[in-house]
């Protein structure tokens, strides 16, 4: 088996879309262990809030089915098409980590540079991983996440009622 590491956010309808997105999530994978919910700001568009967290789950699907299984998850929560990517987005989903595997994809890299560059990634990804070893770069997300400058964006916890 192997410790999977997802980033699950959204800002449409986000109460919603996250409930029915992590109901999916189990639906499909099993189990999950959930990071607290943030809200941030949207980064790179003019959008409304994101409410994000990080989900993990143990698999035995290669990194490609795993990819695979949250693209359609998200082609499920999709009003009209996935959409560019810097944009609303009712349901993202991004394979953060998928054990030690260091990949580089057509259109995926993993682990994701995001990890390190945003605190609505890292912090809840320490929360639920931080004694986990980032495979590139050897620190705990523990470490990463004390050493991360935590002034450049705000997160506000959301308690949101959710199935863990």
């Amino acid at each position: 088996m192997v410790q999977v590491y997802v980033g699950v956010g959204s800002n449409v309808e986000p109460e919603r879309h996250i409930r029915s997105g992590l109901a999916a999530l189990r639906r499909r994978f099993g189990p999950l262990t959930l990071s607290t919910i943030y809200a941030s700001a949207a980064v790179g568009f003019a959008g409304d809030d994101f409410l994000n967290l990080v989900a993990g789950f143990e698999t035995e699907w290669t990194v490609q089915a795993v990819l695979a299984g949250l693209r359609e998850i998200e082609a499920a929560h999709q009003q009209h098409g996935g959409g560019p990517k810097l944009a609303p987005r009712a349901l993202d989903l991004d394979l953060l980590l998928y054990g030690d595997l260091v990949w580089r994809g057509a259109e995926t890299r993993i682990p994701r540079d995001e990890i390190v560059r945003h605190a609505f990634v890292l912090r809840p990804l320490a929360e639920v991983a931080g004694d986990r070893r980032h495979p590139l770069l050897g620190s705990t997300f523990a470490e990463l996440w004390a050493a991360h400058d935590q002034s450049r964006e705000t997160l506000t916890p959301v308690t949101l009622t959710l199935e863990r």
